[in-house]
């Protein structure tokens, strides 16, 4: 009987993990994605969509379905998704790792602003700019709708559902971007403010150096904490952690260092 493998996913390290882990033939790797997004991007393998109605529902269906190892590599801002994920494999008695890519950081020439959480970002807009752009996610959307004042330029993959800001244009559009392309965008615009999340990776990372480049303050949302489980910022280092546990196939490994637990 092939070992089961979740891998709560979304992301492109989840992709690049369940890729990865299709080439071991003693594996059935499950990728579940949220169903947040219109048209996302599926991984190789089985795929299921949809949340799976709490913690004690996703733990009954972790022992229905033989998942020997969960890996939540999930934005980094599924906080809610982590939360029910740890209550789920700690029920169940399923070895759970969180794959979170590492966060952005500051370099010369950078104005960052950072803040806790979306309200306290809206309410810092105010003092730093009027014409902001706005790449926080659509749902966070709320947050901003008050700012009757400022005018956003707001990037979403999928259409918003209001509340939203009384002035702004509205771009659908999904990533990787060009250092080209987001100057030009923000020169169009006359944007004076970016907003942000830390979600970290490269895909959208030029929008941070087309701000540096002009001059403009950026506004970072911090990530939430991290649960008090095992971590890996790589997929090199969950394919480390699922080796030790499951004893890959020599094709499957990819050496690199293991997984840390958070103190």
């Amino acid at each position: 009987m092939r070992a089961g493998v979740l891998i709560l996913g979304g992301t492109g390290e989840a992709r690049r993990l369940a890729e990865t882990l299709a080439r071991e033939p003693r594996l059935r790797v499950i990728s579940s994605l949220a169903g947040r997004v219109r048209d996302p991007k599926l991984p190789r393998g089985e795929v299921r969509v949809g949340g799976f109605g709490g913690p004690d529902a996703m733990a009954d269906w972790l022992r229905e379905q033989g998942i020997s190892a969960v890996v939540d590599a999930t934005h980094p801002f599924a906080e809610r998704i982590t939360a029910s994920a740890v209550r789920a494999t700690s029920a169940a008695g399923v070895p759970l790792l969180v794959l979170r890519r590492p966060g952005w950081r500051e370099e010369p020439g950078d104005d960052w602003h950072w803040t806790a959480s979306l309200p306290e970002a809206a309410a810092r807009l105010p003092t730093l700019g009027r014409r902001a752009f706005l790449t926080t996610g659509r749902q966070g959307l709320p947050a901003f709708a008050g700012l009757d004042d400022l005018w956003f330029l707001i990037r979403t993959v999928d259409p918003p559902e209001p509340p939203l800001p009384s002035r702004f244009r509205l771009l659908l559009d999904r990533g990787p971007y060009t250092l080209d392309s987001e100057l030009s965008l923000m020169r169009e615009h006359r944007v004076d403010l970016l907003v942000t999340k830390d979600s970290g990776g490269t895909m959208t990372m030029p929008k941070l150096t087309a701000a540096r480049e002009l001059g403009l303050p950026v506004v970072v949302v911090r990530r939430p904490a991290l649960p008090d489980v095992p971590t890996a910022g790589t997929v090199e280092q969950a394919l480390a952690w699922l080796d030790g546990l499951l004893h890959l196939d020599e094709r499957v490994k990819i050496r690199e260092r293991a997984p840390h637990r958070r103190r």
